[in-house]
């Protein structure tokens, strides 16, 4: 194993973005104002290379979060070993702050979708993802944080809802939960439910991420859908989320995702800058003390 030039550094409660590859050259050109960086781990799962290099140099300088899109944790047929040995590899040598997957599947019999697919909220799903995220904690050596998804159709089986499902997980296994508000507002607003509520029910404790991001509006027939693209600014109703999220849970790690129609890096920088403005308002509403 590769030693690591790196320590943990802690993930603060500010606003962070995620490093894509078409703003890799202004972090390695110049100090960007926002306080960490995300990466999605699938990126970065080779051994060096320049894609590895630039984020070693970017690493030096900012806490980094390390966000998994391909572990799919909801797989009955359990993890991929060569694919969770090469995250641990890459949580061993880049020592995250935090570590991060999603409540999905995208992997069946060896073949990989480019996607992340619901689950059914059935006591048979659950047991079958607490079994992997219990696994996944013990080959990485470290907690991890699950995230909720953004969903589009109800399974007929289900049993429980979304809330519950999640904080049964984090219960069971002792993980984190990655709270991303965009896609409460986008599964609230296809599924006609109040998105409060659900802050209500999520275990606050557990919680130790934020994901806020844009979304787009589709229309199929005579229904209206909202779809989790990552590709626009934020919008009133989401930031009013988050909001309400920050009542309840205080300053928190909070990630700009801006993945498709990527604009310039000041144009994101703005973005994390106004959840930043949120962030030190609940600060000065709880008599928090401001983080530099």
């Amino acid at each position: 194993m590769i030693p690591s030039p790196f320590a943990v550094d802690p993930i603060p409660a500010r606003a962070g973005v995620g490093l894509r590859h078409t703003h890799v050259h202004d972090f390695l050109n110049a100090a960007q104002p926002v306080g960490w960086i995300e990466v999605h781990s699938e990126n970065y799962l080779g051994r060096g290379g320049p894609r590895n290099r630039a984020l070693e140099a970017i690493r030096r300088d900012y806490p980094l979060s390390c966000h998994g899109v391909g572990l799919s944790l909801g797989s009955a047929e359990g993890l991929d070993r060569d694919h969770l040995a090469r995250l641990k590899e890459l949580m061993d040598f880049f020592q995250p702050g935090l570590v991060s997957e999603h409540v999905s599947w995208s992997v069946a019999d060896g073949v990989y979708l480019n996607d992340l697919l619901p689950l059914p909220y059935t006591e048979e799903a659950l047991a079958v993802i607490c079994r992997n995220v219990e696994h996944a904690q013990e080959v990485l050596g470290r907690q991890m944080l699950v995230e909720n998804p953004s969903s589009y159709l109800r399974f007929a089986e289900s049993t429980m809802p979304e809330w519950e499902f999640m904080a049964e997980i984090a219960r069971r296994t002792g993980c984190g939960l990655l709270l991303d508000v965009n896609n409460i507002h986008v599964s609230a607003f296809n599924h006609r439910f109040e998105a409060e509520p659900y802050l209500d029910a999520i275990p606050l404790d557990a919680v130790q991420e934020i994901h806020i991001a844009g979304h787009c509006v589709r229309q199929f027939d005579d229904e209206t859908i909202l779809i989790d693209d990552h590709g626009s600014p934020v919008i009133e109703p989401v930031w009013t989320l988050f909001r309400a999220a920050l009542d309840r849970l205080g300053p928190m790690p909070t990630l700009m995702e801006w993945d498709t129609n990527l604009p310039a890096l000041p144009v994101l920088l703005d973005e994390a800058r106004k959840a930043d403005v949120l962030l030190d308002a609940v600060r000065e509403k709880k008599g928090l003390r401001h983080v530099a």
